[in-house]
């Protein structure tokens, strides 16, 4: 049997057969945030996520009863990407065993006006 007359017949009953292995699906790469959330009196919140716009609308909406909530922690202040949860955990770790003067540190090295970088995410 003719290999191209398989091809065509292939090609008259499932249209686009031949592109299907360029459109195979790719996993999505997942992304993990370290994130600071500040309130207006200076509270800092640290935490991490796998979506980082909802986390911080959450915080804004006070939609998670305990620390952010009560404290109204509502700006994002800074964050860090990572391709590892495990990296994002160790970071978080690390970061909770500063000192809030290092912390403020880190924070005014790449904010040094603390403005609320969430409000970049509706530009």
């Amino acid at each position: 049997m003719n290999l191209s007359w398989v091809a065509l017949s292939l090609a008259g009953s499932f249209p686009g057969w031949h592109k299907a292995r360029s459109h195979a699906k790719i996993p999505p790469v997942m992304v993990y945030h370290l994130y600071i959330m500040a309130s207006a009196s200076g509270v800092l919140y640290t935490g991490i996520t796998d979506h980082l716009e909802r986390r911080v609308t959450q915080h804004k909406q006070k939609l998670t009863p305990g620390f952010a909530a009560t404290f109204n922690t509502t700006k994002l202040v800074y964050f860090e990407p990572f391709s590892d949860v495990r990296d994002a955990i160790a970071r978080e770790k690390q970061l909770k065993r500063w000192r809030r003067e290092k912390k403020v540190a880190l924070i005014e090295k790449l904010n040094p006006q603390w403005r609320d970088l969430s409000e970049d995410f509706y530009r």
